[in-house]
């Protein structure tokens, strides 16, 4: 069974880095797309990044470009979400979710399977 697991979150300050990681089990990244997106509290969902499979292309949503860096890691079965120079702002549960698609198709926030998500909380 196809099943993602987000890992990562916590309590920051402003200015501070934070890596989230997304683990799948019962397939590999190395041939499907994956997003990150978040919820905030009381809002709906957002898109944050995006990265195909194809030709590694990676995609992010403008609040969070130069400071978010979607990647994949050596294992294959794992994609991290590096967070730098977080704001509150960018306080939210974050999933990251597929559609089973080898290439990114938008910036968006829902998919055919996602997390649980990670809490991440930025605040002084």
């Amino acid at each position: 069974q196809v099943q993602l697991v987000e890992s990562g979150g916590g309590l920051v300050q402003p200015g501070e880095s934070l890596r989230l990681s997304c683990v799948a089990s019962g397939f590999t990244w190395d041939y499907l797309a994956i997003s990150w997106f978040r919820q905030a509290p009381g809002k709906e969902r957002e898109g944050v990044s995006c990265l195909s499979a194809s030709d590694d292309r990676t995609y992010y949503a403008d609040f969070v470009k130069g400071r978010f860096t979607i990647s994949r890691g050596d294992a294959g079965n794992t994609v991290f979400l590096q967070m730098i120079n977080v704001r509150p702002e960018d306080t939210a549960i974050y999933y990251c979710g597929t559609d089973y698609l080898p290439n990114c198709e938008s910036i968006k926030a829902n998919f055919a399977s996602w997390g649980q998500g990670t809490q991440v909380i930025v605040s002084s």
